[in-house]
């Protein structure tokens, strides 16, 4: 077996469910959080040289994981703008509880404004690191986080101070 295989094994062995986990709440989707780890496990694995460091290759695929999501949702906005020229809109229905309101709600979000929610509250990272991992400043970091809470506290109906 080669060493990519072994570390890919490895990875998925030990972190597979974190990173699907970590799919699902950027996208929302379990099928599109499929689709978005095998997208990053693509690309970090096609590389020549992949070590064996699973905290680090779990790190590149997360990193990896995210510019895929906030490039797609990019092209995703573009297609939005003209899909209604082509294909009726598809009605969807809610999800019923708090999980499915906060899933909602959360899809109101920008992708920045998402991917700075995950990062922050999800992988429980400081500003800087966020803007670190987005390659953006720390203002436009704590611009996002606080257009979110605004957008996100309006939506739940809970006070804005009490999402932290």
């Amino acid at each position: 077996m080669a060493d990519w295989e072994r570390a890919f094994r490895d990875l998925l062995a030990h972190r597979g469910a974190a990173l699907r986990a970590y799919g699902y709440l950027l996208t929302g989707e379990a099928s599109a959080a499929a689709d978005l780890l095998q997208d990053a496990l693509l690309r970090v694995f096609s590389r020549l040289r992949v070590g064996d460091d699973i905290p680090a290759l779990e790190s590149y695929v997360r990193q990896a994981m995210l510019h895929r999501y906030v490039d797609g949702r990019r092209r995703a906005g573009l297609w939005r703008a003209k899909r209604h020229l082509l294909v009726q809109p598809v009605v969807q229905d809610d999800d019923p509880g708090l999980a499915g309101a906060v899933r909602q709600a959360l899809t109101t979000l920008s992708p920045r404004q998402r991917a700075c929610v995950v990062l922050r509250y999800y992988e429980d990272l400081t500003v800087p690191q966020i803007a670190e991992r987005l390659a953006c400043a720390e203002g436009t970091v704590k611009r996002h986080l606080a257009d979110a809470r605004t957008k996100l506290a309006a939506q739940l109906a809970v006070p804005e101070e009490t999402i932290k």
